[in-house]
């Protein structure tokens, strides 16, 4: 049996169908430059990221039983460890259909009625040799194994983006490395400006509380940190955003495991972010250790500033 990785995640993994536009999606409709099929999902594409970016990581959700399956090749191509996953034969990936507009900006249409998490029954011997649990929303069908992952103390990092109801919560509750995007806090907390969203959604059981907004940049809260951040956007070509929330998660992911602090860490991941959407792709244009590097070291690299409460209000 192989090495348990330090980092596991287990949520949603996909087949995307991805069709790339010579207009923006605000134009509502234009012609069809090129369509490809890629793979994706989002803990299964931070996974990946961790990969790339030189760390080592497993998907520890549901997987097809069969040798040949699809998904299962994918990851294995992508060095994503899947000897712990459990397998069903009835289990498939999210199918998802993705219009990626001349600026970057992408519409998904998905289908993910689909076994997502993970078995109830997974070993606590397993969980105890990892260091970070990455979940996505759909973890609120194994809650109990987050619960248990949390216990046995690993990190528990949680990219959620829609909401349940209490499952969700208790799922928000049990993440101590929250990153959400900015949309979604802003629905989950009612509030509207970002310092204001970073104070609600703050428990003394957290480690950090991170916000992504895209071209806006990221907003942040660290335990070891005092006050509220705002990191600004590095100034990209954006080609093709798909992916980047789920490059930031892996990155931030491999950040953590390497004893980066808040700030260190969210630097890291808004810079792979920033890389991968340079590409076409959720996982082709992953970046490489040496690719953020190279971008957090440039000349115009932003720095973190601190955000006065409720200096921001982004209103939409």
């Amino acid at each position: 049996m192989p090495t348990v990785p330090p980092i596991l995640g287990f949520g949603a993994i996909a087949i995307d169908d991805i069709v790339y536009v010579d207009q923006p999606l605000s134009a509502g409709k234009g012609k069809v430059l090129q369509s490809t099929r890629a793979f994706g999902g989002n803990v299964a594409t931070a996974l990946a990221a961790v990969v790339r970016l030189g760390g080592t990581a497993g998907f520890v959700g549901w997987l097809g039983s069969a040798a040949d399956d699809a998904v299962l090749r994918d990851l294995v191509a992508s060095g994503v460890e899947t000897a712990f996953a459990p397998r069903h034969p009835d289990a498939r990936p999210v199918r998802s259909r993705i219009t990626v507009g001349s600026d970057g900006e992408r519409f998904i249409a998905y289908d993910d009625d689909a076994m997502l998490g993970t078995a109830p029954d997974f070993p606590d011997d397993i969980l105890s040799r990892a260091t970070v649990l990455i979940v996505d929303s759909y973890a609120i069908r194994s809650l109990d194994v987050v619960a248990r992952a949390r216990d046995l103390g690993l990190a528990i990092l949680g990219d959620i983006e829609w909401s349940s109801g209490p499952a969700t919560e208790r799922l928000i509750a049990l993440c101590d490395h929250l990153i959400l995007p900015l949309g979604f806090a802003r629905t989950a907390t009612g509030c509207r400006s970002p310092a204001e969203m970073l104070d609600a959604l703050w428990l003394p059981s957290r480690s950090a509380v991170v916000l992504t907004d895209g071209g806006r940049g990221v907003y942040y809260r660290g335990r070891e940190e005092t006050g509220l951040w705002h990191l600004p956007p590095h100034r990209v070509v954006v080609v093709d955003s798909t992916g980047a929330g789920d490059c930031f998660h892996g990155a931030y992911a491999r950040a953590l495991t390497r004893g980066a602090d808040t700030a260190g860490r969210v630097a890291f991941a808004a810079a792979a972010a920033a890389v991968s959407i340079t590409g076409r792709g959720g996982r082709e244009a992953l970046p490489t250790d040496d690719q953020v590097t190279e971008l957090l070291a440039s000349t115009n690299a932003p720095s973190a500033v601190e955000l006065k409460y409720a200096q921001i209000d982004t209103g939409t």
